[in-house]
């Protein structure tokens, strides 16, 4: 898949200085990326960013991280908005301080398949070869 579309434009001049014949030549390229590409990255890379700090939660769940470290604080803060919607689907099994977390889980799949199902959704009536 060819996401990035280059331009080559070459220029040759000649000039006669004195007896002599001075060919120039002067290269330009571009790069031009689809708008559709751009947005493609952009729906991913907030989808990782969001999948990523669930992950982060997850782990320091499982690892029994202590609540009341300001990181701990902070990752479960912000990850807590996109698993919220999640809470009480299943049961979560604690085993002594660390905490199997199953709502972050679903979460994690459910933001993957969003993620992928809204980029390809941009390229749905794209032909093949511009994307």
């Amino acid at each position: 898949m060819q996401e990035d579309r280059q331009t080559t434009e070459v220029r040759k001049t000649d000039e006669q200085v004195g007896d002599t014949n001075v060919q120039r030549q002067s290269v330009e390229k571009r790069t031009a990326v689809p708008g559709v590409v751009i947005a493609q990255r952009v729906v991913y890379y907030i989808g990782g960013v969001i999948i990523a700090l669930l992950l982060v939660r997850l782990l320091l769940q499982l690892l029994g991280a202590n609540q009341g470290s300001d990181f701990v604080g902070f990752v479960y803060g912000i990850s807590g908005v996109f698993a919220a919607p999640f809470f009480g689907i299943f049961g979560e099994p604690t085993f002594g301080q660390s905490h199997f977390e199953t709502s972050t889980l679903v979460a994690i799949v459910i933001y993957l398949l969003l993620t992928i199902g809204i980029a390809k959704l941009l390229t749905v009536t794209r032909p093949h070869d511009e994307v």
